[in-house]
């Protein structure tokens, strides 16, 4: 399993090194504006470590579902599944490798965003204005959720394992699409068709178990709800997978 564990990552390391890079000239940028004490150019700093904080997590999952459709589809990476390792463990790699690197990248952007925003406190002393002004937004939309530490956390946990679960509904519909319809006409169709209907299903089974909840313990049962249907998702999809694809 840690070779496999270490072949994912060889794949992907370069493009999270560039967005590591990226996020590294935006940091400074933010710091030089708050230096400078130019608003105008912090509020664009802070969009852009807030919209790259969100893209690179969400690509991380993306590039992980690419990965697998050209392990399947190519010649090279169908070498993968006549190696004397079975379905569970190869996908079982690539699910850890895409889960630890989501996870680390939601705490390095958890962490920067909770130093900018202690910094920006620091600097200009108007956030708890800020975060009492929001928290009268969320008070009018009946989102009762205090800001603070806690709530955060739970937020960037729930925003993980919900995106991980919708990672594995896609690896779900890309084995069916290589697997099951392979050949078949509007097989690329019918696979989004799929993925479509499981995430409703998905989001319909979580809105029934935490509809009526207070919005923090909700947020902490939809991370286990997540987890329990990624884990679902990955015992189909292996499978699936050692059926059809194991020689």
């Amino acid at each position: 399993m840690k070779n496999l564990i270490k072949y994912e990552i060889r794949k992907t390391w370069h493009t999270k090194l560039i967005l590591l890079t990226i996020t590294l000239f935006a940091e400074l940028a933010f710091l030089a504006t708050l230096y400078l004490s130019s608003e105008e150019y912090n509020i664009l700093t802070c969009v852009i470590l807030y919209f790259l904080a969100l893209g690179g997590i969400l690509y991380i999952g993306i590039q992980s579902v690419v990965t697998m459709h050209q392990d399947m589809n190519t010649k090279q990476g169908y070498m993968l599944y006549m190696t004397p390792h079975s379905c569970y463990r190869i996908l079982g790699a690539k699910v850890l490798e895409n889960g630890l690197s989501m996870l680390a990248a939601g705490a390095f952007f958890f962490a920067l965003g909770a130093l900018d925003i202690t910094l920006l406190m620091g600097h200009y002393g108007i956030l708890e204005d800020l975060m009492r002004t929001i928290q009268e937004v969320m008070r009018q939309l009946q989102m009762e959720l205090q800001l603070n530490a806690p709530t955060f956390i739970a937020l960037t946990v729930a925003f993980l394992t919900g995106w991980l679960s919708t990672v594995m509904i896609a690896y779900l519909a890309d084995v069916i699409s290589t697997c099951l319809l392979a050949g078949k006409k509007h097989n690329g169709f019918f696979s989004l068709l799929a993925f479509i209907l499981i995430s409703v299903l998905f989001s319909t089974l979580e809105n029934a178990c935490t509809g009526t909840l207070a919005w923090l313990p909700r947020l902490w049962w939809s991370c286990a709800i997540s987890l329990a249907f990624a884990g679902i998702m990955y015992v189909v999809t292996a499978w699936l997978m050692d059926r059809h694809l194991s020689v």
